[in-house]
């Protein structure tokens, strides 16, 4: 679908996401992230850009694992993150938009649990190059769990928050030869319905993740 298109459906409010392809698993557990190797760290940073041009092959499974983990997965026996959250709050759902479904990254039992059984690729982004790269990421900022933090400032923790797991995803992606870009130019309308996401509930970001082209 084109971006015209896309932009044309947002503002009649009919973007909508596609049947899933392929079987939809209920759970998808994911294997032990490998929390070994890579590029060293300034090597990384050399290699971090954007890309928007996508493979269509899927990422192994381990790669998701690994992806996810270090994007904001638990890296100490007392729950801490790999990404901080003021308050340790914790704020930050991950919804992965994958062909077969809509999964959300419940870190503690480092697996997706499906949220919705469509492909929401082509709603993740107006951009026409996420309908078919293999997944896109969706930050998600719980309000419910900003109880300490003032209400008008939110928003703006969560952000921040978002920003900092982009960041890991960028940088695991600059490591392991992977294309990513981070996008803002989203209908968050249209992905809060169809993720079924309640009023404390926002869309913050997408990020697209998967091979270079």
């Amino acid at each position: 679908m084109t971006t015209l298109t896309k932009l044309v459906l947002g503002m009649m409010g009919q973007l909508r996401p596609k049947p899933p392809k392929g079987s939809t698993a209920t759970l998808v557990l994911l294997p032990p992230p490998e929390k070994h190797g890579g590029l060293p760290l300034m090597e990384t940073l050399l290699k971090r850009h954007s890309s928007r041009e996508f493979s269509p092959d899927p990422l192994p499974l381990q790669v998701l694992s690994n992806l996810l983990w270090a994007a904001y997965g638990i890296n100490r026996p007392d729950g801490g993150r790999t990404s901080p959250s003021a308050l340790n709050a914790q704020e930050i759902d991950i919804f992965v938009a994958l062909p077969s479904g809509a999964y959300r990254y419940a870190a503690a039992e480092h697996e997706l649990q499906l949220v919705a059984s469509s492909d929401l690729r082509r709603i993740t982004g107006y951009q026409d190059f996420v309908d078919d790269a293999p997944l896109d990421l969706v930050y998600v900022a719980d309000h419910s769990r900003m109880k300490l933090i003032p209400v008008d400032q939110r928003e703006s923790y969560a952000s921040v928050c978002a920003g900092a797991i982009a960041q890991n995803a960028y940088l695991f992606a600059a490591s392991s030869g992977l294309a990513t870009v981070i996008r803002a130019w989203i209908d968050r309308t249209a992905i809060a319905d169809a993720l079924g996401l309640t009023h404390d509930q926002q869309v913050l970001l997408s990020q697209t993740v998967g091979f270079p082209r």
